[in-house]
């Protein structure tokens, strides 16, 4: 028997946290707190952190709307919050908080989270 057998949960749960979150334990309630890819109905693709949820409106902080985007890897907002942006998307400048109708929560990948906060704020041209 390996080492890895004997493992507690509480150092399961440390290894775990170690190699990037994965949640599969996720509930409407669990995603305040969490930095996500927020689609919305009428008011395009934003990133922040949900301060708040009630049904479909969500309080977002430090909210970035993702003005032009384009996925590393892949097609979609999906690829978004997983391998994060190509260079030549346009990020607007954060705001404190925004007030959003959602229609997708999406929470980024650690790489994502790089990508998305470290995107340069787009200039008018």
């Amino acid at each position: 028997m390996s080492k890895l057998d004997d493992l507690t949960i509480g150092e399961a749960k440390q290894l775990a946290t170690m190699f990037g979150k994965q949640r599969t334990d996720v509930s409407i309630n669990q995603m305040v707190g969490e930095k996500c890819i927020i689609r919305t109905y009428a008011a395009g693709v934003w990133f922040g952190e949900i301060d708040q949820k009630e049904k479909d409106e969500v309080i977002v902080k430090n909210a970035r709307r993702l003005w032009y985007w384009k996925a590393k890897e892949s097609i979609s907002l999906s690829a978004v919050a997983q391998y994060g942006l190509t260079d030549d998307s346009k990020v607007a400048p954060a705001v404190p908080f925004v007030w959003l109708q959602a229609i997708e929560l999406i929470p980024v990948s650690n790489d994502a989270l790089k990508s998305i906060e470290g995107a340069k704020d787009a200039k008018a041209q």
